[in-house]
């Protein structure tokens, strides 16, 4: 777009892709989130150093702060996201909940607002009937959330979820929703200008979950049938409409057996899945964003949105899936990203950076597209199995499972898909060296290198006949073997 791009970072991060790729960057000092992320302060001060025009908050951290949206405003820089309203109204679910109810969306039975422990939450409780969600009323990604099937469990599940919830977002606030087993959850895309025109991109399936983090997301949906789609669609575009929403929301969903669809949440910022709607409609969703934060009108009417294949995309994680998901931090030793035709894959790691404690474990997402959804599957696969990952565990493994499991392939998922039907111990794969085997094996292997080429046994007869390269080279196929 012609746009310099100034980053800011941590010092874990300043060997990050985006550091690397960035015209500017302004280190935050410090390592947390708190210190470095989450340091309105701090980042606005670099903001007005660099004289930006505007910030894109990415899709953690600041995000979805309402706060920090309005302190960007107030120093004259454009916030790109919704306005400052919408992302207060929204990032609350019992408010979230309340107006999507009055743009006459159905909503999962529950409580009307917010609850104390234990007030009057006994009583709602056995109205809506058990088992029951409760759940953060300003949170996400699973945190601040307990399934209660019993009576005698509900004060507890309450007091622990608003203790996660106060930890996790300072907002010990907590709601109640019936909890619909086995259900898939949907998602649909909006984008909206200031200029009144609404369209939605299509829906995601976001089923494949561990523990209420999305693993594996994919679009379009083998689930909904083409008039239920419509239906979907023109109830999240009218509401989106009467609310007054701008800019990229997405509007969540569960939807039963029986293919009734009841509104979850909105999300008021970019979807860490967002790439599997920009392969399947060529559509650059950043573009759009900063286009329409400049005030400019979208480019095209629903009628002109065109899908076409399938993606899918699959979060890698520095987790040990063979020790409960654990999440694993270190040097990363090696790392090669896979490649080739209907092949994306978005990560900020590099050969040689850390893996931190202080932040989520993504490490990259890999994302297939295809003619239709079984191709998509077998180029994802592909590029799973092609994936090189050296100093730290991960979940690839687990992903290779699910995607080979014949229910996966027959699009018989839900949201228990991983817990009912993926065991740990049965993943197919030898358990991942950590980092001082790993090292240990690395040292081994270039001494038996060495020792080799003293005695010309590699390289025919004259040691420097090899490069750095190639010593390298024959290093990592040792490490395989070792690995």
């Amino acid at each position: 777009m012609g746009i310099n791009v100034a980053v800011v970072y941590s010092d874990t991060d300043r060997f990050a892709a985006h550091v690397r790729l960035a015209d500017e960057a302004y280190r935050l000092k410090g390592e947390s989130s708190r210190e470095t992320y989450l340091n309105q302060e701090a980042i606005l001060r670099i903001a007005v150093q660099a004289r930006v025009d505007a910030i894109h908050p990415g899709y953690g951290f600041l995000a979805e702060n309402a706060s920090f949206a309005e302190a960007v405003r107030s120093h004259g820089i454009v916030f790109i996201g919704p306005s400052t309203e919408i992302i207060r109204s929204m990032g609350s679910k019992t408010e979230a909940r309340r107006l999507m109810a009055k743009a006459g969306l159905p909503l999962v039975p529950g409580s009307n607002g917010s609850l104390k422990v234990g007030t009057g939450a006994v009583g709602i409780a056995e109205r809506i009937g058990y088992p029951v969600l409760v759940k953060a009323s300003g949170g996400g990604g699973g945190k601040g959330m307990r399934i209660v099937k019993l009576p005698e469990e509900l004060l507890d599940s309450m007091q622990r979820a608003a203790s996660e919830a106060q930890s996790s977002f300072g907002d010990n606030r907590i709601y109640l929703e019936k909890y619909i087993e086995h259900p898939r959850h949907i998602e649909l895309q909006i984008l909206a200008d200031e200029h009144g025109t609404v369209v939605c991109l299509g829906e995601r399936e976001c089923s494949i979950q561990r523990r209420h983090q999305k693993v594996i997301e994919e679009t379009p949906s083998a689930f909904l049938t083409e008039s239920m789609r419509q239906r979907m669609v023109e109830s999240a575009v009218r509401a989106a409409r009467d609310l007054g929403f701008t800019n990229a929301i997405t509007m969540e969903f569960l939807v039963d057996r029986k293919r009734n669809f009841y509104f979850l949440e909105a999300n008021t910022r970019l979807q860490v899945e967002h790439p599997v709607t920009e392969m399947v409609t060529g559509i650059d969703m950043i573009k759009e964003q900063v286009r329409i934060a400049q005030g400019e009108p979208l480019r095209f009417t629903q009628d002109e949105i065109i899908r076409r294949g399938h993606a899918i995309e699959a979060r890698v994680y520095a987790e040990d899936p063979f020790e409960e998901f654990r999440p694993s931090s270190g040097r990363i030793l090696r790392y090669r990203q896979p490649a080739g035709p209907g092949i994306r894959v978005d990560g900020g790691i590099a050969e040689g950076c850390e893996v931190s404690v202080f932040y989520d474990p993504l490490i990259a997402k890999v994302i297939a597209w295809g003619s239709d959804r079984e191709e998509a599957c077998l180029r994802l696969i592909g590029a799973l199995g092609e994936f090189e990952i050296v100093g730290v565990r991960h979940n690839i493994p687990l992903l290779l499972a699910i995607l080979g499991h014949p229910g996966f392939a027959s699009g018989a998922i839900d949201t228990h898909f991983i817990q009912d039907h993926i065991r740990p111990d049965r993943l197919g794969a030898e358990k991942l060296l950590d980092e001082t085997e790993l090292e240990a094996a690395a040292v081994a292997a270039a001494g038996v290198y060495d020792a080799a080429m003293s005695r010309s046994v590699v390289g025919g007869g004259d040691p420097t006949g090899n490069t750095r390269q190639q010593r390298d080279k024959w290093i990592r196929r040792r490490l395989d073997t070792t690995t």
